[in-house]
């Protein structure tokens, strides 16, 4: 068994923490966050997140904001956040101030595994050099992370892995290290900058065909074609076609970033991704065109949105899960304030944030309502209970009975339908 070292305790580095652990593995977790860290040291979640309250066991991780703690481990496994800055470039300052860290403790022949997602070449180019100020000898190898918080069926055991090194014998250590928790196919290639790409395509591949869908979503709207039950026809195809769905837009730390970095990466050698762009324009404009779906069904009755009372159902950016990092909820929470909406906010996973304890509380303060995250508590509400109240509803995740909402009296309108 291996003594680990995870620098970065949130939603990538803590399930693989306890992953490790689980397996055996003797666990220390680095992270700047006194309260995170006194709470994993008592076996509490501090994150939302059943993978993680299930596996988090008291002990099993030894938390502690002290680097030099690292020089006991074996392996060091950074999974700290790659977000972008307001011009939409890549901010590295997370992975190079722990790499500095890393380099500073840094023991002979230890492994370095990079698991943040980064533009390629980012571990040879970056880290690479940072960790040779250390003056040793030592291995690196990049494995980006792959997990899908609240997939119940694909969890951080089960999903193969993508690993390559700046060497041949880095990329065999880490797969190796890889093989002893995960219980999938651990894929070798050539370089880091092969490995890096490899979750570049994956997340670019999801964010161009969701623009696709919801450009299709706002063409369909207007020639009146539901594409809910367009996407269930084409899915019928059992080749050539992977269905996608439209939505008031793409959030979390992967698919409404990656594809910056690469754009960003590609600039620098002359390449410029206008596919790319377009899709990144398209899915921002999503929370806008959201609003406006609520703006012309309040027209249709001469009413105005300034002074509507709005709630708003969800601030994570996608269901059952606490993670607001880049969630569209933000935004359209700013259009409608903007617009001089009266707006009530309620998400029952991210209490501390919301404007009403519960959803009946929101209801009671609103007159319409814009789904934002497909929360099993919205999902499986009694709209009954909406009757006389709501009068108009925009499902921005197109995940509510239609026909029973407009039963109820209550104007429905959803993401393309």
């Amino acid at each position: 068994m291996y003594k680990v070292a995870i620098i970065g305790l949130g939603y990538v580095g803590l399930p693989l923490a306890c992953l490790c652990a689980k397996k055996g593995h003797k666990v220390i977790g680095l992270d700047i966050d006194k309260n995170k860290i006194d709470k994993i040291n008592i076996g509490v979640s501090p994150l939302d997140d059943e993978y993680i309250k299930k596996n988090l066991k008291k002990g099993a991780i030894v938390a502690t904001d002290d680097f030099s703690k690292i020089k006991a481990a074996e392996i060091i496994v950074i999974c700290v956040p790659t977000p972008v800055n307001k011009e939409h470039l890549p901010d590295l300052s997370f992975v190079e101030k722990s790499v500095e860290s890393v380099s500073k403790n840094l023991e002979k022949g230890q492994l370095v595994v990079l698991e943040s997602t980064v533009y390629p070449g980012t571990t040879e180019e970056i880290i690479k050099p940072i960790l040779e100020k250390s003056g040793k000898a030592f291995y690196l190898a990049h494995c980006p992370e792959r997990i899908d918080p609240g997939n119940k069926k694909w969890t951080i055991e089960n999903i193969p892995r993508v690993v390559g090194g700046t060497n041949h014998e880095s990329t065999e250590k880490a797969a190796e290290f890889y093989r002893t928790i995960i219980s999938a196919d651990i894929i070798e290639v050539k370089s880091s900058k092969e490995a890096e790409a490899t979750k570049i395509m994956e997340n670019t591949f999801r964010d161009v065909n969701i623009a696709f869908i919801n450009e299709m979503a706002k063409s369909f709207d207007r020639a009146g074609i539901d594409i809910i039950d367009v996407i269930k026809g084409a899915s019928s195809k059992p080749f050539a076609f992977m269905p996608h769905y439209p939505g008031v837009g793409v959030g979390g730390h992967c698919i409404s970033v990656d594809p910056h970095y690469l754009i960003a990466k590609a600039r620098g050698y002359g390449f410029e991704h206008e596919f790319l762009k377009l899709a990144r324009k398209i899915n921002d404009s999503m929370p806008e065109y959201t609003v406006e779906l609520l703006e012309k069904e309040l027209k249709k009755s001469g009413k105005d949105l300034a002074g509507a009372k709005v709630g708003v159902l969800g601030l994570a950016y996608k269901g059952n899960i606490d993670d607001i990092r880049e969630s569209p909820a933000v935004e359209v929470i700013k259009i409608l304030k903007e617009k001089k909406a009266n707006v009530v906010v309620y998400d029952p996973h991210i209490p501390i944030k919301s404007d009403a304890k519960t959803l009946s509380e929101l209801v009671d303060k609103s007159d319409y309502l814009i789904l934002v995250t497909a929360h099993d508590e919205f999902r499986n509400m009694d709209l009954e209970k909406l009757k006389g109240k709501i009068k108009i509803i925009i499902d921005g995740r197109n995940c509510l009975d239609k026909n029973k909402v407009i039963a109820l009296g209550i104007k429905y309108k959803g993401i393309g339908r």
